[in-house]
């Protein structure tokens, strides 16, 4: 089991500097989810990153099993999901759906594994760590078997928006969402891919995976809304920041829509500070924050795109203004993109996995 003293880190580099880490003496590591589009990022980020592993386990659901996956130049053998599955794995990147983490999370618990879980099914547990390691990584010592891996919405917006929050606390966030394909998971992009090229066909084109087309097309977040208006994702952005922050009294209201893109989403966030704050300052603050990138060319109107934030690691991060109906001078806009898949879902639970 890995021991280290817990402290209060901004980023993942003071995580490593102020933590005193053992080294574990084994690492038996399982995707659960191998051949979704999350679990097929895990295995392009674990290599690209170099994660030190003794094995790699690939698990999926029957329809799966036997199909071949590479890594490392190697041949894996996807296997099929079951109780016996986790004998000798030390830890386990969920991400075959929330059913599938409630149903194996004592098994993999009691087999002395961490699962880190991509799904909302333990997010607002009150004993499972919902960690951004660039936010609060000191909640990953608090784990009992299970780490949760915040919504990507909820993400992409708070790695720029802590930083912000740590140096002039923030009372409330209204963001909009612009959220890709991907967000819906694998079959969802084919789904945008094949109805685009039907829309410009002029060929009837009825949507399996999303309720309504996606091409050429914006619309509510396939998500349940609830009784008071608002749909889970929506939620999920309110519930999880204030858990990840820290701060139950934060204010956040949010609407979150799909959008004709592949990839990546996009957010619109307005900030009201406690006290007043300029662009220079913001600037300055997110020019020093970890997993950022500042992309604010108003000479050229070029501004965060989620072609831009594709396949990187960053959120990218601009048009950065005051905001000009907060006269006290307390407010602040914002636009981000960050790749859903990666940043959004599987990275952040890699860099979970790295701090463990």
């Amino acid at each position: 089991m890995v021991q280290y003293v817990a402290c209060r880190a901004a980023a993942p580099d003071a995580f490593y500097k102020n933590f005193n880490l053992v080294k574990m003496m084994s690492r038996h590591v399982a995707i659960m989810g191998a051949t979704g589009a999350v679990g097929s990022e895990f295995l392009r980020i674990l290599e690209q990153r170099d994660f030190q592993m003794d094995s790699l386990k690939l698990l999926a659901s029957s329809r799966s099993k036997g199909k071949v996956l590479k890594f490392r130049q190697q041949d894996l053998i996807v296997e099929e999901l079951c109780d016996a599955s986790f004998e000798g794995v030390d830890l386990v990147l969920a991400s075959a759906g929330g059913s599938f983490s409630k149903q194996y999370a004592k098994i993999i618990v009691d087999a002395g594994a961490v699962m880190v879980d991509n799904t909302s099914a333990f997010r607002m547990d009150p004993s499972t760590p919902l960690v951004v390691p660039e936010v609060n990584p000191e909640e990953i010592a608090n784990h009992n078997g299970i780490i949760a891996n915040p919504n990507c919405s909820t993400i992409i917006m708070n790695v720029p928006v802590w930083p912000l929050h740590k140096v002039n606390p923030i009372k409330r966030i209204v963001v909009s969402t612009y959220q890709a394909a991907s967000g819906a998971g694998a079959a969802a992009m084919t789904e945008l891919e094949v109805g685009a090229k039907a829309f410009l066909a002029g060929e009837d084109f009825t949507p399996q995976v999303l309720p309504h087309p996606a091409a050429f097309n914006v619309f509510n977040h396939n998500s349940a809304v609830g009784e008071n208006g608002y749909n889970e994702e929506e939620m999920k952005m309110v519930l999880e920041t204030r858990k990840i922050f820290g701060a139950p009294d934060i204010q956040v209201a949010a609407t979150c829509v799909r959008v004709p893109v592949m990839r990546a989403h996009s957010e619109s966030i307005n900030l009201q500070f406690t006290n007043p704050i300029t662009e220079a300052e913001v600037r300055e603050i997110l020019a020093d924050a970890p997993g950022i990138k500042i992309v604010d060319d108003r000479a050229n109107s070029y501004f965060p795109m989620p072609l831009d934030a594709s396949d990187k690691d960053e959120i990218l991060v601009g048009r950065i203004r005051s905001d000009i109906s907060q006269p006290d001078g307390c407010g602040i806009e914002l636009f981000v993109s960050g790749d859903q898949i990666r940043k959004g879902a599987a990275l952040n639970a890699v860099q979970i996995a790295e701090l463990l």
